[in-house]
């Protein structure tokens, strides 16, 4: 039997929402969208594997998630709080990544300042869809 290639390694999805998440995951495994899929509830835990991540890099066959999933209204640090801070990681650490922002937030001032991050792709309304995938 043939095993469908996923379309990409590793993504994370991030939001404090953990019926969300499962639900989110579920679509995406159901696509083959991802190898690995790593799930946070908190922005700041999040970034705090990512920074991990970069200050053992050297060299090592860790990689960043290609794409993040995250969810903007968040407590501690919310969406574009982490957006910011991301953006202070090495560059060459986060060069491949691409955010999607996945969010119930339908405000266009969201969606606005979503185009003012280099590092944010796109703007998905929950709740993800196959084709939502299928577009990205």
């Amino acid at each position: 039997m043939k095993t469908l290639k996923s379309r990409y390694s590793s993504i994370m999805l991030i939001d404090d929402n953990e019926i969300d998440n499962f639900i989110n995951q579920k679509m995406m495994e159901s696509c083959n969208f991802s190898e690995n899929i790593h799930i946070y509830t908190s922005g700041k835990s999040a970034l705090e594997y990512l920074k991990n991540m970069e200050r053992i890099q050297d060299g090592s066959k860790l990689t960043t998630p290609e794409l993040i999933f995250l969810d903007i209204n968040m407590p501690v640090l919310d969406g574009f709080q982490f957006v910011e801070e991301f953006e202070k990681l090495d560059k060459k650490f986060i060069s491949a990544t691409k955010i999607i922002m996945l969010t119930s937030s339908i405000d266009p001032d969201d969606h606005a300042k979503s185009k003012l991050f280099s590092s944010i792709h796109d703007y998905v309304i929950k709740p993800l869809s196959q084709s939502a995938l299928k577009g990205i």
